[in-house]
């Protein structure tokens, strides 16, 4: 049996959808990130409702739980599980909104761009 510190303890614990991967896919590539990075997905202090979400390509580090997701290898800190469990991340590549969006039923309130939110 094996004891591997960082073995994930739960399914996907968030959700990728197609939009989202297909310019994830598009950043690695252009960017020329290297194989053992993955995406990053966090929260941190700040922003206008409290806290703001972290998304970027990184190392995976000694408190990360690691999930491949659609394809995707992601790297969450455990301690962030708790405000991200069940988001949803999006790419929206509309006239009147692009980026990535995130949909957090986690939030109790949200800012008015969407980067932010409160729990």
């Amino acid at each position: 049996m094996s004891t591997e510190k960082n073995t994930p303890q739960m399914e996907n614990p968030i959700v990728l959808t197609d939009g989202a991967v297909k310019q994830l896919l598009r950043i690695k590539e252009t960017e020329n990130i290297a194989d053992g990075h993955g995406l990053r997905v966090g929260v941190k202090g700040g922003g206008c409702a409290g806290f703001s979400y972290i998304l970027g390509f990184d190392e995976k580090g000694a408190d990360d739980d690691e999930f491949v997701i659609n394809g995707i290898k992601v790297f969450m800190d455990r301690a962030h599980a708790i405000y991200l469990l069940g988001i949803e991340i999006d790419f929206q590549d509309g006239l009147n909104n692009r980026g990535f969006t995130f949909n957090n039923p986690n939030a109790e309130e949200t800012c008015g761009c969407g980067t932010s939110f409160s729990a």
